[in-house]
């Protein structure tokens, strides 16, 4: 929309606001309306409209810093939008009671301390996926009943983190029920406490478990959120919502008081509407967790001075690119748009300095989902049971629990979509032959992909839309996906990946594509 030049507000009756004589020439930010009363702006921005949808992180603590908007605002507005859609959208499963005395906090601290001194996630909204544990009055559930009013002994580790930065935790958004492993029959995005979430270009499948996270982003029902992964649920949701996902390197985000699948597979990352608020919300939560001892590992990961330093606009230049040939498994798409959209990005990563290495293909068998789930559906009972037993309230302590209380209550948790992924998981007994061979068959895979990374001296593969999400969830690799266009069924987004710890030159790459092309634009709702 473009404002007309006005020096009050035209809308006053409609959302409750005064444009005051001293206001007149000055932006203000109204929230109580879903747009920015139109007022200009004559100030040193150039009469450029300012709005809190699409606002990034440092947009919205340059107005912090200049008075035009405090947390309170900004959470208001955030709220009123979860109640205008989300019934709709189903991206949110509960707001935080105390988001708003957060926000008076973050407000309070904000004018006691010198700004440069708060970090960029301060008195900034998040919402976390329910599956990531939060010691207040918000549930962690995984989308099922059977969780519902259990109480979790502490803040997840990323969350622990998230509140030392002054982060305001929002609310739960929506999720596939048990991060998409109780039934291959459920659709992505549907869980028992909502319903079915909604992507909100197409108002069909969202994709991925972390499905809410990537509607809200997407929604603008959040300045950022928080997904996390076993096997694409980061990285798909991301790209069929038109947004930036960050798949980190496993262990370098804690997994201490997230629901689990595999500690062997699963990561903590942003799912956000930009790489620069992505990196910094990376920035907040990476680090060593006592109760996540991958963390101690993955800590050598992180670079010194944290991730902001990669935000580069030439990042591509001098970049090394992979590039699968299309005979590979990773092109099963026969959608043409899409195919010569990737062709036309591969061109935009030349002409920005990235050299481009054509015609890989991985020198082993492709198809390991069978490996990965025998291996999953055995560690998933042992980490799930662990997870439950540690709970300070809950009406189930077990996966054999879980089974029993969806039996006893079909309607309610939609039994007719089948729990089989259960049912294979509870008749696991720890880790044995079958599991060991499984997991040996996967590390053939990850080292076939190391081998091109290596031979090549590759500093990312790139690949269309979310594919290759296996293989980087398979080896605990990272992964960033970038919005890359639309389509007749929807965005999709382009991907990024690489070896463990290669998440700067992610950064770099993802940071750079995405200001060359600036494709991402707000859904039409």
């Amino acid at each position: 929309m473009v404002a007309k030049k006005m020096s009050t507000c035209q809308r006053v009756e409609r959302c409750r606001c005064i444009a005051s004589p001293a206001q007149k020439g000055k932006m203000i930010w109204h929230t109580n309306c879903s747009e920015k009363c139109p007022i200009e702006d004559t100030s040193s921005s150039g009469g450029k409209e300012l709005s809190i949808k699409e606002a990034t992180v440092l947009d919205l603590q340059l107005a912090f810093k200049s008075n035009k908007l405090t947390s309170r605002q900004l959470v208001e507005f955030y709220l009123k939008e979860i109640e205008r859609l989300n019934p709709i959208l189903q991206g949110v499963i509960e707001v935080n009671p105390d988001a708003l005395a957060q926000a008076d906090r973050a407000d309070q601290e904000r004018q006691a301390t010198a700004s440069n001194s708060l970090s960029k996630l301060h008195g900034i909204p998040i919402l976390l996926k329910d599956n990531i544990a939060t010691e207040d009055k918000l549930n962690t559930t995984a989308g099922s009943f059977a969780l519902l009013g259990s109480v979790v002994p502490r803040d997840a580790g990323v969350v622990r983190r998230l509140r030392e930065s002054g982060a305001i935790i929002l609310g739960k958004a929506s999720l596939s029920e048990w991060a998409n492993f109780r039934s291959n029959n459920a659709p992505s995005g549907w869980n028992a406490r909502v319903g079915q979430g909604k992507n909100p270009y197409t108002l069909g499948d969202p994709s991925g478990s972390s499905s809410g996270s990537a509607i809200s982003a997407a929604a603008n029902l959040a300045a950022v959120t928080l997904g996390t992964e076993t096997d694409g649920s980061i990285l798909s949701p991301s790209g069929s919502n038109s947004v930036v996902g960050i798949k980190p390197t496993v262990g370098l985000t804690s997994r201490a008081g997230v629901v689990p699948i595999s500690l062997r597979q699963d990561s903590v990352g942003p799912i956000c509407r930009t790489v620069s608020d992505a990196a910094f919300v990376l920035e907040a939560i990476v680090g060593i967790d006592a109760r996540d001892k991958a963390t101690i590992e993955a800590s050598q990961y992180i670079p010194k001075g944290g991730y902001a330093q990669f935000l580069k606009i030439n990042g591509l230049r001098g970049k090394r690119l992979g590039i699968f040939a299309d005979a590979t498994p990773f092109f099963l798409s026969n959608d043409t748009f899409k195919r010569e959209t990737f062709v036309k990005h591969l061109k935009t990563l030349r002409e920005k300095g990235a050299v481009l290495v054509d015609n890989l293909e991985l020198d082993v068998k492709y198809d390991t989902g069978l490996s990965e789930d025998i291996a999953l559906a055995a560690e998933f009972k042992l980490a799930l049971n662990a997870y439950l037993e540690d709970l300070v309230v809950s009406k189930v302590r077990s996966l054999a629990d879980v089974i029993a209380f969806n039996k006893k209550n079909p309607k309610l948790e939609r039994l007719d979509l089948g729990q089989e992924l259960f049912l294979q998981a509870e008749e696991t007994n720890g880790i044995g032959e079958k599991e060991k061979a499984a997991l040996q068959t996967l590390e053939t895979l990850s080292t076939g992909f190391e081998k091109i990374m290596k031979e090549n001296k590759l500093d990312a593969v790139v690949l269309p839309t979310n594919t290759f999400a296996h293989v980087l969830a398979i080896g605990g690799y990272p992964g960033v996906i970038v919005p890359a266009g639309y389509g007749l069924n929807g965005p999709f987004g382009i991907l990024f990946g690489g070896l463990k710890g290669y998440e700067p030159k992610l950064i770099e790459i993802a940071y750079s594509f995405e200001q060359a092309t600036k494709i991402r634009k707000p859904p039409p709702l």
